[in-house]
């Protein structure tokens, strides 16, 4: 090849311009690949390294994070100030990042009294990401002088917390606090103090709700269990959607015999109407549950595709066999087979239906206590384990394992067990198969020779599948990820074992236990097989770190260990200080004020009461009594916590040397015999997660 002439400086000039900028271009590409396969930052990062990263990292979105980190510190902390010099100069660009410094850079102006300032940055917030979830707080501050930016916030934003909190405020002129009630009916009946408002607007008159609005208002009184109000609400027009109609049927289930028939009779004409529905399906599951002849009447009035559905099936096999509650060893023969075909039969059609599941587990039990170990072993292997959720299939292992030692099969038990531990270490059965094999259990002191308690857990990553999502809980900006969800959400309640697992992760992070534990629970009762990847992280949101220098505390001056007071808080009030129950127990450990105040000297307040260092002291010093009067024996002192030892004493305590899973499963009363399992699966859950075990697939 001929070299190319020379066409003098300027050619050459211009190579080299040309070779510099690729150069330049190539570092560029290069130290942006090497910046991004840097660790990501997480609560997790230390807050020198944090600090070190705001001041001198070469990345700016890095810098950024970094500060975002360092503000919710000084959040926690309740420092506007610093959160201010924190998020200086941070708002720039176009990611949705700016947004939420913009948010938090207004909010610290407002907590300085800088209120020009925060004004102006909810207007650039507003201008810029008119749909961020971010700009809703916008919306809400900017309206407390512009009604107008209300109702767009309402329109933009129906279900995020600001359009909640704009509805509950809305009024005091009639027509405005109406709309403002129906708004909360629609999307947040649940929001605190939406009860109040909603049965206020719902008076009769000229001036009350259109029809539409009543059946609306209505709804949501049904749905939070007033099924009175809700058709006081809705008058003489009726006209409740197929979802207001099960929320109106599930509180009479639970009421005396007549709003028992009323909501059967309820539940069957929505299946007739709409039978191929989402509603239908639910209000058939209803119906399958109840016992009596005026649930089989009912059963008997639905419509044909459904008389042949896993539900009903269950129900008739369970009722051949004389109900979930009939006495062990009822309608069987000596091999205690003659009940069982039919429910074998719907255990191998629908092994994958929660009606099936609870069929299995009723007709098992009962055979369990019945001695009748060939039989619970044929039921319980009707069903792989396999394609159980993780709490069921714990159970039917266990079980599994100790029909096959009654059996005198020890080498198949013991196997049993193991698999048991490998797969759910943690959880009452869990517990129940260490002690078998020899492998530990409960500590029977507190920690009185212990150290301090360790911090909580670290951080988490949430996994929802959304990036921004999962981002925004990376910068432990845990009400932003919130608020985000729940709009995207629009006030659809999760049903999906994945959304729900996500959804009770968000809520606890804002401090909500008591909704977050409970969708938690339920989501692992609809994990799937192949979502065994999540185990691990169910397992530590189930059982959080709370109050535990309090814990820490009272189990060493009570000599009561500290598992067992997590465990027994977590069951009664699911570290909620405020909750009150049905009958008045109010607090951490759910305190009856009498009995507080027989432990106190005197009579508490109500405040008091709440406080969970002052709960958990008394608390624990009531356990310390019923442990003592056991000898030291959980599952008789957790029972009485419950129950009361009077009650206790008559479920013939001698029987629990020889048998101790038998005697609980033969407690009497149902919510005690599930209790006791909770509380003492909580424990055993919390000393293993201590010790680094989890669940494995």
């Amino acid at each position: 090849m001929l070299p190319l002439p020379d066409s003098g400086p300027l050619a050459r000039l211009s190579q080299l311009l040309a070779v510099s900028c690729l150069g330049t271009g190539l570092l560029l590409v290069g130290g942006r690949a090497l910046l991004q396969s840097i660790p990501p930052l997480t609560p997790n990062t230390p807050t020198r390294t944090l600090e070190r990263l705001r001041r001198w990292s070469p990345d700016p979105w890095r810098r950024r994070e970094a500060s975002l980190l360092l503000e919710r510190q000084a959040e926690l902390a309740a420092d506007p100030g610093l959160q201010s010099r924190l998020l200086a100069s941070q708002g720039w660009g176009p990611d949705p990042l700016a947004a939420v410094v913009l948010k938090h850079q207004a909010l610290a102006a407002e907590a300085l009294k800088q209120p020009a300032r925060a004004r102006g940055l909810w207007q650039q917030l507003l201008r810029r990401f008119a749909g961020d979830p971010a700009s809703a707080d916008a919306l809400y501050a900017l309206g407390r002088r512009n009604p107008r930016l209300r109702q767009q916030l309402q329109q933009r934003f129906p279900a995020h917390p600001a359009a909640l909190a704009a509805a509950l405020e809305a009024g005091p002129a009639p027509a405005a606090a109406r709309a403002g009630a129906v708004h909360l009916a629609r999307w947040g009946a649940r929001w605190p103090g939406a009860q109040e408002k909603i049965q206020s607007s719902c008076q009769p008159g000229a001036q009350g709700p259109t029809a539409v609005q009543r059946r609306q208002l209505a709804a949501a009184l049904a749905e939070l269990g007033d099924p009175q109000a809700a058709l006081t609400c809705l008058g003489k027009n009726g006209g409740l959607s197929a979802s207001g109609q099960l929320a109106l049927a599930r509180p009479w289930l639970q009421g005396a015999a007549a709003d028992k028939e009323r909501a059967l009779r309820l539940l069957v004409a929505l299946v007739r109407q709409s039978p191929s529905s989402p509603e239908a399906e639910e209000a058939v599951r209803l119906l399958s549950q109840q016992e009596g002849a005026a649930s089989d009447a009912a059963l008997g009035q639905l419509p044909e595709r459904w008389q042949a559905s896993a539900p009903v099936a269950a129900h008739r096999a369970l009722a051949a066999a004389g109900g979930s509650e009939a006495k062990p060893g009822a309608a069987t023969t000596t091999d205690g087979s003659s009940s069982s075909s039919g429910a074998l039969q719907v255990l191998r059609r629908w092994p994958d239906d929660p009606a099936s599941w609870d069929l299995q587990w009723d007709l098992s039990r009962r055979q369990l206590l019945a001695g009748q170990w060939g039989a619970a072993t044929t039921l319980l292997q009707a069903i792989p384990a396999e394609r159980l959720p993780p709490p069921l299939a714990a159970r039917q292992i266990f079980w599994l394992g100790y029909a096959q030692r009654q059996a005198g099969e020890e080498s198949a038990a013991q196997a049993s067990w193991q698999e048991l531990l490998r797969r759910f270490p943690g959880g009452y059965y869990g517990w129940r198969a260490a002690l078998h094999l020899g492998q530990g259990d409960l500590p029977r002191d507190g920690d009185r020779n212990q150290p301090p308690a360790p911090p909580e857990s670290s951080w988490q990553p949430l996994a929802s599948g959304e990036a921004g999502l999962d981002r925004l809980w990376r910068l432990d900006q845990r009400t932003e990820a919130w608020e985000t969800w729940r709009q995207r959400r629009a006030n659809v309640p999760p049903q999906q074992s994945q959304e729900l697992l996500v959804e009770g992760r968000l809520r606890q992070g804002v401090g909500d236990d008591w909704t977050g534990l409970a969708q938690l629970d339920r989501g692992a009762l609809r994990l799937k097989p192949d979502q065994c990847a999540l185990l691990p992280q169910l397992e530590r949101s189930l059982h959080p770190p709370r109050f535990e220098a309090l814990f820490h505390s009272a189990s060493r001056q009570q000599n009561v260990p500290m598992v067992l007071l997590q465990g027994l808080s977590k069951q009664e009030s699911r570290f909620t200080p405020a909750v009150r129950s049905s009958v008045g127990a109010v607090g951490l450990m759910q305190l009856m004020p009498d009995t507080a105040a027989e432990l106190a000297g005197r009579r508490l307040t109500p405040a008091e009461l709440e406080d969970p260092e002052r709960n958990v002291e008394l608390g624990s010093r009531y356990l310390r009594g019923l442990l003592e009067q056991w000898r030291n024996e959980p599952l008789l002192a957790v029972a009485s916590y419950n129950a009361g030892p009077g009650a206790v004493q008559g479920w013939r305590p001698d029987q629990l040397q020889r048998t101790p899973e038998l005697w609980v499963e033969a407690i009497p009363y149902p919510e005690t015999r599930l209790y006791v399992k909770k509380v003492l699966g909580n424990a055993w859950s919390y000393q293993q997660l201590a010790r680094g075990i989890e669940p494995r697939c």
